[in-house]
């Protein structure tokens, strides 16, 4: 790899479970990622990450200012989405809102651009699904022009065209707002990351992750026909770390059940039984474990994908705060030392 391994945490803000055993309120669960946030900060990590959903099982709508309020409790982490769902937002208002979170962090914003794998935000915000791939490519064409930060004159199908047109605040010194694109498997999208200059985040939630290989030489080939010098590559997969492999698996599978479950039945999945959870711990994208079995895992992946970022989505479904809390320790403390070891 061309630059140290960066280690992120990411949240979708899942609506977790008290003591009581009873959903907590999305207020609290918030101010629970704060808490999170500051420990992660707190242990030394690259990045944290904060999803964006407009449903009851995620306290995450506004990731923004979430973010913001990251910012005023950490000092060194930068902060981002994970990811904005650029097809059901207006690119000027996504730009303005982290180049302002930019300027309040000291320069540690950073934008992940995806389509999202929910759609709950189309018809909440008045778009058509039928609309899905011309909304991201046109946005995201946007998008790179903001980057640029010159006066800019743009004209597409799904807005009014822009002439000459700035837009403020502009991000302080001689910098562009760092903008990774999410991709889940699309080689279009993969294409387009390298066609807009832009670093690569692979959402590998399922099966083995060297599968994902594939996109990742596709990737470095376009840079390569592009002339230009590749963009990094990123990894963003679930996982949980607990003391020992049979502690974590026993803490993380009924809740992770419950979440895997619920999403599954919207989309026709069956439920989850032991078997496949403990397949994926085994071979897939599920990272859960002790600190030495989740830094193998890592090592290994970021080994065959030529990774410079992994980010572990660390929230699932009702998992109490206390327990993400253990998990945030001992993947800082623990499963970061031992993967530069392992990896030196």
């Amino acid at each position: 790899m061309a630059q140290p391994l960066e280690f992120g945490l990411d949240t979708f803000g899942d609506v977790t479970t008290g003591p009581d055993g009873a959903p907590l309120p999305h207020a609290q669960v918030l101010r629970n990622v704060v808490e999170e946030a500051a420990l992660a900060d707190q242990l030394g990590l690259d990045f944290f990450g904060v999803g964006e959903h407009h449903r009851a099982d995620f306290a995450v709508s506004a990731p923004e200012v979430l973010l913001a309020a990251i910012a005023g409790r950490t000092s060194r982490i930068r902060l981002g989405s994970a990811v904005t769902v650029l097809s059901s937002d207006d690119p000027i208002r996504v730009f303005q809102r982290f180049s302002t979170l930019d300027a309040v962090s000291n320069g540690r914003a950073e934008v992940i651009l995806g389509r999202g794998s929910f759609t709950e935000s189309f018809p909440l915000f008045g778009y058509e699904l039928s609309d899905y791939e011309t909304l991201f490519e046109e946005k995201l064409d946007l998008f790179a022009a903001l980057l640029r930060q010159e006066p800019v004159t743009w004209r597409g199908s799904t807005r009014p065209p822009l002439r000459n047109q700035s837009v403020f605040p502009p991000v302080e010194g001689d910098r562009r707002l760092t903008t990774w694109i999410g991709v889940g498997g699309s080689p279009e999208s993969v294409i387009r990351a390298a066609r807009y200059d832009l670093p690569l985040m692979l959402a590998i939630i399922g099966g083995d992750p060297k599968r994902f290989r594939p996109y990742v030489d596709l990737y470095h080939r376009a840079f390569e026909q592009l002339g230009r010098p590749v963009k990094p590559v990123g990894v963003h997969s679930p996982g949980y770390v607990a003391d020992s492999d049979d502690q974590a698996r026993e803490e993380l599978f009924a809740d992770y059940k419950k979440m895997r479950d619920r999403i599954g039945a919207e989309r026709g999945w069956p439920p989850m039984g032991q078997g496949e959870f403990e397949r994926e711990a085994e071979h897939g994208s599920l990272y859960v474990g002790s600190p030495e079995t989740v830094a193998r895992k890592i090592v290994s992946t970021v080994t065959a994908l030529g990774a410079s970022r992994f980010q572990l989505k660390y929230s699932a479904g009702p998992l109490p705060h206390a327990r993400l809390m253990r998990s945030i320790e001992l993947y800082g403390r623990k499963v970061m030392p031992l993967v530069r070891e392992m990896m030196a």
